[in-house]
């Protein structure tokens, strides 16, 4: 959380910001002491690498944040995704060529500290928008600010667990314990 935030936010906004900071560090903790390639080896199962999580940790905060400030945009419409909307997004999840873990988590930073910025000075964490078409939202939902923030935290929290289990998987670290 940037200095200016943290010394001007009280009460509900100041909450959410120290949440959403304790699972970004874990986030981060993550990926300590890791070369690139470490960073964008698969260890699981799955497709996801400590990269890769933290690229889209950071999309998805950016793409909420702007949600927050605009509401739903044209290219938030799952239904009208191409397969090349689909390839872009799976890049999200795994570290590309000539991508660095130094630049991702600079990437992230960023983010954090534009959507730190925006908690901060935020009219109402009231406002609300009709969420975007895709086939995890109920048809007519809307969220407040703070439901968004919310999310955010969880969607943080949860792949900060992920990325606990690929680092583990990777080389027996882990954030905890």
């Amino acid at each position: 959380m940037s200095q200016t935030t943290h010394t001007t936010v009280t009460g509900e906004r100041a909450d959410l910001l120290e949440a959403l900071a304790k699972h970004r560090e874990f986030l981060r903790l993550t990926t300590r002491d890791l070369t690139d390639e470490q960073a964008g080896q698969r260890t699981t199962a799955s497709e996801l690498c400590l990269g890769g999580l933290v690229k889209h940790v950071t999309s998805t905060e950016r793409n909420w944040a702007l949600f927050i400030q605009h509401g739903p945009s044209p290219e938030d419409d799952f239904d009208a995704m191409t397969e090349k909307d689909w390839a872009e997004r799976a890049d999200e999840f795994r570290m590309l060529p000539g991508e660095t873990l130094a630049g991702v988590l600079a990437a992230y930073d960023e983010v954090a500290r534009r959507t730190d910025e925006l908690v901060a000075t935020l009219p109402d964490l009231n406002a609300s928008h009709p969420l975007p078409k895709a086939p995890w939202f109920e048809p007519g939902a809307r969220w407040s600010a703070r439901r968004v923030l919310l999310h955010i935290i969880a969607e943080t929290a949860q792949h900060a667990g992920h990325a606990d289990i690929i680092r583990e998987s990777l080389d027996g670290a882990k954030s905890m314990g």
